[in-house]
């Protein structure tokens, strides 16, 4: 507590909190698998094909995104009373610790809503058109999510969406301009591995979800269910990875084994821990386990 009392209000180290790095290599993960199924695929279409320059890009708006989503998070989770910061079990929030101001917090979304509108822009190069459609989407989901779907128990569908789909098969789009349903399968399990990350957290936050009217699926069905769905999340996105097996991409098949034996490990102490802020080293361990199996599955794809 000492240490966040001297955060002073709108300082450097506030907006760095409010951001949220952490969460950043849960938005590059995704680019990393699209970007290494393009490279991997664009052997078959001759030299000049993969841009890393649009590989660049993709990542940069992932980034812009993944912390205009975080500040729209903070702001509205304050202002419709879901974070307090008396009863938060898990990492304090800029806006209800008061390091940031609303009007400031406001300011900002504008700002990074406007930053990933110019640097997605680009990808309209790459990408044609229907990017700049993409780019919409993005921006109106990144609202409804906190504002909307969170409170339905949709939240989990929408990381499925915007943390696989769109962003690993645009970022394998934009190279090759077609799909293929090793991209599709392969973008269902990368949405599957970093929803364990909203599944742990909304299994901290059950009790304080439920009072505040926030019905996550852990809420709906249960703490049992959400240890169940969080182990499960991670030996369905093996298998799905089946599919680099069935393509020629035996390491990529492989390597993800690595991920999942951490993911059981963090899944018995979260069973273990089972409630309170104690949770939130298994928050901790879940992203790392996310960033492994994206580092696994890209490097067997590029290891041909």
């Amino acid at each position: 507590m000492a240490e966040e009392q001297k955060i002073v209000t709108d300082s450097a180290k506030a907006w760095l909190l409010a951001a949220r790095p952490k969460t950043l290599s849960g938005a590059a993960v995704p680019v990393m698998i699209g970007v290494a199924l393009a490279y991997s695929d664009a052997a078959q279409y001759g030299e000049g094909t993969f841009s890393w320059v649009a590989a660049l890009l993709c990542l940069l708006f992932a980034f812009a995104m993944q912390i205009d989503a975080n500040f729209i998070n903070d702001f509205f989770d304050f202002v419709n009373g879901t974070d307090d910061a008396e009863t938060r079990l898990g990492p304090r929030r800029a806006c209800a610790q008061g390091w940031v101001k609303l009007d400031s917090m406001k300011k900002a979304i504008a700002l990074t809503t406007c930053i990933a509108c110019v640097i997605g822009l680009p990808l309209v190069y790459y990408g044609g058109f229907e990017m700049v459609l993409v780019g919409m989407i993005c921006v109106l989901f990144a609202f409804l999510y906190t504002t909307w779907f969170s409170y339905q128990g949709l939240g989990d569908l929408l990381v499925l969406v915007f943390f696989g789909l769109v962003p690993v098969c645009c970022t394998y789009y934009i190279q090759l301009h077609e799909f293929t349903w090793e991209l599709v399968l392969a973008s269902i399990a990368c949405g599957l591995v970093i929803d364990a990350l909203l599944i742990v957290n909304n299994f901290r936050d059950r009790d304080n979800d439920r009072q505040a009217g926030k019905n996550t699926i852990i809420v709906r069905l249960g703490a049992k269910a959400g240890l169940q769905l969080y182990i499960g999340v991670g030996v369905g996105a093996m298998i799905l990875g089946g599919t680099f097996l069935l393509n020629g991409h035996l390491l990529a098949f492989v390597f993800p084994f690595i991920y999942l034996v951490l993911h059981f490990i963090t899944y018995l102490k979260i069973k273990r821990i089972y409630q309170g802020k104690a949770l939130n080293l298994c928050l901790g361990e879940t992203a790392r386990n996310i960033f492994i199996y994206g580092v696994c599955v890209s490097l067997g794809l590029l290891l041909v």
